[in-house]
C-alpha cells in the first residue's frame, strides 16, 4: 500500500516513530474496529481512532443527545441535542479525518444482531453503561475470537482491561472477572451517581491508546491485566485477571 502525499503529513508523527513506523500506520488504516456506545468514554475513543487513522469505524449507539450528557460526553455540541449520537459523533469525525470510513447503526446490540455486526470486525472497544450489554458483547467476542478492549467509569474511577482469550490459554475473558450480572440495585449509572467529566476522558483516551497498540503490535498488550485508576488520589495500579478454568464461556470453547 503506497500513501498518498496528505496521508504522509497527516500521518507524519506516527510513521516517523520507529516502533510504529509506515507499517504501523498501514495496518492502522487496513483495521476495522467496532465502538460499542458513542457517550462519556465512545467519545475521545472514537476521536482518537479517527485521528490515527483507523481505516473504519463502526459506531453502534441507539441513544440521542441530552444536554446532560456535554458534560463529558465531548464529541457532542449544544447544537446536537436530540440528535440521534451516532450522527452527530460521525459529522465530528468526518470533519477531523475524511480519510476514515464510518459505518452507522442507530440500534442497539442484541442477542439477534449480535454476532453479525461483531464478526465484521478485527477489534471492538465496549464503551457501555449496562452489564447486560457487555457480557453480550463479551461472549460474542470469545466465540467468534475478537479482540475486545474494555473500559468502565465511576464518579472519580476507572477501569481498562483487554480480553483476547483466543490468543492464550492462560488469558481470560469478561467473564471470568463477572461471572454473573449484578443485582439491579448495583447497576447504578452516570445519572445515578454522577461523574466528574474529565474521568471519561483520561480513560476514554486510554482505551484508545490500547486499541491501537492492539492494532499496531507496539508495546505490552493488556490482556490477563486490569489499570484501575482512582482520579481523586491520582494513582494508578495493574492487577493481573486470572482465567477461570471453569468458566462457561471461554474454557468450554477453548476445549470444544
Amino acid at each position: 500500500m503506497d500513501f498518498t502525499d496528505e496521508q504522509l503529513e497527516r500521518y507524519a508523527r506516527h510513521i516517523i516513530l520507529k516502533e510504529v513506523g509506515g507499517a504501523g500506520q498501514i495496518a492502522l488504516l487496513n483495521a476495522k474496529v467496532l465502538v460499542v456506545g458513542a457517550g462519556g468514554l465512545g467519545a475521545p475513543l472514537l476521536m482518537y481512532l479517527a485521528a490515527a487513522g483507523v481505516g473504519t469505524l463502526g459506531i453502534i449507539d441507539d441513544d440521542v443527545v441530552e444536554l446532560s450528557n456535554l458534560q463529558r460526553q465531548v464529541i457532542h455540541h449544544t447544537a446536537d441535542v436530540g440528535t440521534a449520537k451516532v450522527v452527530s459523533a460521525a459529522e465530528k469525525l468526518q470533519a477531523l479525518n475524511p480519510d476514515v470510513k464510518l459505518e452507522l447503526m442507530q440500534e442497539r446490540l442484541t442477542p439477534e444482531n449480535a454476532a453479525e455486526i461483531i464478526g465484521a470486525y478485527d477489534i471492538v472497544a465496549d464503551g457501555t453503561d449496562n452489564f447486560k450489554t457487555r457480557h453480550l458483547v463479551s461472549d460474542t467476542c470469545v466465540a467468534l475470537e475478537k479482540t475486545l478492549v474494555s473500559a468502565a467509569l465511576g464518579p472519580f474511577e476507572g477501569q481498562l482491561a483487554t480480553f483476547k482469550p483466543h490468543a492464550g490459554d492462560d488469558l481470560p475473558c469478561y467473564r471470568c472477572f463477572l461471572p454473573i450480572e449484578p443485582a439491579p440495585d448495583d447497576q447504578r449509572t452516570c445519572s445515578d451517581f454522577g461523574i466528574l467529566g474529565a474521568v471519561a476522558g483520561v480513560v476514554g483516551s486510554l482505551q484508545a491508546l490500547e486499541v491501537l497498540k492492539e492494532i499496531t503490535g507496539v508495546g505490552d498488550s493488556m490482556a490477563g491485566k486490569m489499570l484501575m485508576i482512582d482520579a481523586i488520589s491520582m494513582n494508578m495500579r495493574k492487577i493481573g485477571l486470572p482465567k477461570d478454568p471453569g468458566c462457561p464461556i471461554c474454557s468450554v470453547n477453548k476445549n470444544d
